[in-house]
């Protein structure tokens, strides 16, 4: 029986995808080739392609002013390149210091610009949301982190902006409904919920490219991945066919509005026993709580080997907290079911009894 896959990334899948995905590995389209030693440009992997690239669309209910991009690198290359693409040589972007993965794109931004940092939750342990702060009208932009794996928060509401809306949505892109067309850039290395590691989706609105007066370097510029759509260099083939296989997944189920039901159903359910259950307490502030990430504790420490052995009993895969903040961590991606989130709650409650 597989086990009841917590893990933060990379992601649980969906089974029907990861046997599509095996079976395209030993022979795809019936080429008698696998999809890993095809041509990617082939006319078999570009229709892969395009199909990714228009299916992302179709589920953000965006329209042409926008492109999307399947590049290399992971989110942590986006760090660089959206400061190259889009602030000018000492300009002034602003920047939301929510967690780890903020605080690492402010430090890649800080090598090119004057980064304005309007905002930042060390000092509470990022365990919240910072919501007064003030963005500079003639900034460059503005970039937060939508979810914030490590520490379990998430931004309900984004800032109504009057400069580029830049979000790095990596660990919940596609878990919850939003009006994507606020957002200027949307970047997420696929592995927190889309697909293996290896791809990063871009979404660029185009009117926003090409006023910098950078020379950028070739791979680090948006417009020259759109105008080879996507295929610059030889793209990710195998990662790229996967998501694919996912977002079609998604869609068969009826989309983000469906998918985001199941996934607070899903966070509900824990978050309910973590409050009721008087052996646990969690981490994050309650309004800023995670719906893809869960971050727990124990009250009494004592009983963490106790537990520990419960949930590993029960098939249970990648509960443990990150190493800079302990504890328990639940990823609770679209992939992940109910019934699993099930069991995590029956080894808490026998917990309870047992204690």
């Amino acid at each position: 029986m597989k086990k009841h896959n917590f893990s933060a990334g990379p992601c649980v899948l969906p089974q029907e995808v990861l046997q599509k995905a095996s079976e395209a590995v030993l022979n795809f389209n019936q080429l008698d080739l696998s999809l890993i030693e095809i041509s990617h440009r082939s006319k078999d992997f570009v229709e892969v392609m395009e199909n990714a690239r228009a299916l992302v669309k179709k589920l953000m209910n965006l329209n042409d002013d926008y492109e999307v991009l399947f590049l290399q690198g992971g989110a942590s290359l986006q760090f660089i390149m959206v400061p190259f693409n889009l602030s000018k040589a000492g300009g002034n972007p602003a920047y939301l210091d929510t967690g780890v993965w903020a605080s690492k794109a402010i430090k890649e931004s800080q090598k090119l610009t004057q980064t304005d940092v309007v905002a930042s939750g060390k000092d509470n342990g990022y365990s919240s949301i910072p919501k007064e702060f003030n963005i500079k009208d003639d900034a460059d932009y503005f970039h937060c982190t939508s979810n914030n794996t490590i520490y379990g928060t998430q931004i309900k509401n984004f800032p109504d902006v009057h400069v580029p809306l830049v979000c790095d949505m990596s660990s919940d892109i596609f878990s919850r409904e939003l009006d994507f067309s606020q957002f200027d850039l949307i970047y997420a290395g696929a592995q927190k919920n889309m697909g293996p590691a290896g791809a990063t989706l871009v979404v660029v609105k185009k009117e926003i490219l090409g006023k910098t007066g950078r020379d950028i370097p070739s791979y680090l510029d948006y417009m020259v991945h759109i105008n080879k759509e996507s295929m610059f260099n030889t793209p990710p083939v195998f990662p790229v066919y996967v998501s694919l296989l996912t977002l079609q997944w998604l869609e068969s189920l009826g989309g983000v509005t469906a998918i985001e039901k199941l996934n607070n159903a899903k966070a509900e359910l824990l978050y309910g026993e973590i409050d009721r259950n008087p052996l646990f307490k969690g981490f994050a502030a309650v309004e800023d709580r995670s719906y893809m990430n869960a971050t727990f504790f124990l009250n009494d420490e004592s009983l963490k080997d106790k537990f520990d052995g419960l949930w590993k009993s029960a098939g249970v895969n990648g509960l443990g907290g990150y190493r800079t903040v302990g504890g328990y961590r639940a990823s609770m991606y679209n992939a992940l079911t109910i019934e699993s989130v099930q069991v995590v709650v029956d080894c808490m409650q026998q917990l309870e009894k047992e204690s």
